[in-house]
């Protein structure tokens, strides 16, 4: 198992490409809050309902000051189609090497349907405006996700 972040450790610096081929950069966001979310497939059932549910309640989390990155192994060109097929808000990165994914501990052993397999793990972080790691979430499940976070952070 690789690394597992904790509150208070610095959050691992990344500049990745997003769905239009730009560079998202999480010193872009220094000074502010920040929700990094990992997930495994852009496409596939649980991450589109993730996708949309972070979109829906997007809002809610830009009132509190929150902004969401979304990172995922896929290729832009896919992150686009998934952003243009889903009306998706939320910036979308490319993780091709999972570089970044394995920095967050949010890649490596896992367990999928009773088998251990070795892929992205579904995670949560929110940093803080000190680049530093305010909660690290592993494991967190598709659906329901959005709505814990914003109960947990107490934003409604």
């Amino acid at each position: 198992m690789s690394v597992r972040l904790q509150p208070g450790d610095p959050a691992p610096a990344f500049t990745l490409t997003d769905a239009d081929g730009k560079a998202v950069s999480l010193a872009d966001h220094a000074g502010r809050k920040v929700i990094v979310y990992f997930y495994p497939a852009a496409m596939t059932p649980g991450c589109t309902k993730q996708a949309c549910d972070f979109t829906d309640r997007l809002d809610v989390l830009a009132t509190a000051g929150y902004e969401v990155i979304g990172v995922s192994p896929d290729s832009p060109e896919k992150l686009a189609k998934f952003r243009t097929k889903e009306d998706l808000r939320v910036t979308l990165a490319s993780d091709p090497d999972k570089k970044v994914l394995e920095a967050y501990g949010a890649y490596g052993e896992k367990t999928m349907y009773g088998k251990k397999v070795t892929g992205v793990i579904r995670s949560t972080f929110i940093v803080d405006e000190e680049g530093k790691v305010a909660q690290a979430m592993y494991n967190v499940r598709a659906t329901g996700h959005v709505a814990k976070l914003i109960r947990d952070l107490d934003l409604g």
